[in-house]
């Protein structure tokens, strides 16, 4: 169930930062957009539409980039009313990188728009552990 959770806590911040500092990270986000902002003039999808775009330079300093973005359109297992809107991949060469990112001043002037577009946005630091992509492909029998 997708609960009012947008900003990361304390501890979660504490422990991305214990992560090693040479493992590259995708970051999986799993969005939810308010439909409309707290002052009810745009809707959360707009919003987050303007976050991006001023994020995009600042992710690609810090070293990231956007692998992958989705909207969901049918929900095949799970609860259609509390179904993500849209997931986003982006990785990063190293927690350090992202955190760097965050931090940063230019991050902060304009993380409020995430704020306020999102109902839910949880944010998972993964590693890779497998991509279909590094395994060699398979040849017919003919």
């Amino acid at each position: 169930m997708l609960e009012n959770q947008v900003l990361p806590t304390e501890q979660q911040i504490k422990q991305l930062m214990s992560a090693p500092n040479d493992t590259p990270l995708v970051m999986v986000n799993i969005l939810h957009f308010k439909t409309h902002t707290d002052n009810g003039e745009e809707s959360g999808a707009a919003a987050y539409q303007r976050y991006s775009k001023n994020v995009l330079p600042l992710l690609q300093k810090a070293g990231g980039k956007v692998l992958w973005q989705g909207t969901v359109q049918y929900t095949i297992i799970g609860d259609d009313e509390q179904s993500p809107h849209m997931f986003l991949l982006v990785e990063y060469p190293s927690q350090q990188h992202f955190l760097s990112m965050i931090m940063s001043e230019e991050y902060r002037h304009i993380s409020s728009d995430r704020t306020i577009a999102l109902e839910y946005g949880g944010l998972y630091a993964t590693t890779t552990n497998y991509a279909i992509w590094n395994q060699p492909s398979e040849k017919s029998e003919e």
